[in-house]
């Protein structure tokens, strides 16, 4: 499942990266944090998975931490986490499996195993990849009231039609 916030005109970041314009509030990370507490796997790439690093494991432990942060701190640790990078060692990081090759065969392989919906956050590289390995079985689509005009978008490079089923639409 993608776990995506976007511009109305199909951007997730800026052409830079840039995300200052995404819009978060309390009701949205209550509906995220409802849903990700259902799963137990988290997928990144590279460069979102070093982001969260950096802030996730102890975002909790901090004196001004929100409910949010404790909550979302507490899961990261417990989630597994896999990271899709091609320069990422495969280091013994805890908890966490790093592919960096056979892409369709490594996602099939975990998806077949027990456990709930693995979770892909951001990542628009990674996601980019299995969209066009046809493995992402759906959506969570966070459209903000912006137009970039340019930038990183969700979709790219998309030979055939995906027919999707809209199961939920919340303002």
């Amino acid at each position: 499942i993608s776990f995506m916030h976007l511009s109305l005109d199909g951007f997730v970041a800026g052409p830079n990266g840039e995300m200052n314009w995404i819009k978060v509030d309390e009701e949205i990370f209550d509906h995220v944090g409802k849903r990700i507490s259902q799963g137990d796997t988290a997928l990144y790439g590279r460069k979102t998975y070093q982001m969260m690093e950096d802030y996730w494991p102890t975002a909790g432990e901090h004196p001004n931490a929100s409910k949010h942060d404790i909550e979302h701190s507490q899961w990261y640790k417990k989630a597994h986490k896999i990271v899709l990078s091609k320069t990422l060692n495969k280091v013994n990081l805890p908890n966490t499996t790093i592919i960096n090759e056979n892409l369709a065969d490594a996602i099939k392989e975990i998806k077949q195993q027990p456990g709930e919906d693995i979770l892909l956050f951001g990542s628009p590289t990674a996601t980019h990849s299995l969209i066009n390995l046809n493995l992402i079985d759906g959506y969570w689509l966070f459209v903000n009231p912006i137009i970039l005009g340019n930038g990183i978008p969700l979709f790219v490079d998309i030979k055939e039609k995906i027919n999707l089923k809209l199961l939920l639409l919340k303002q």
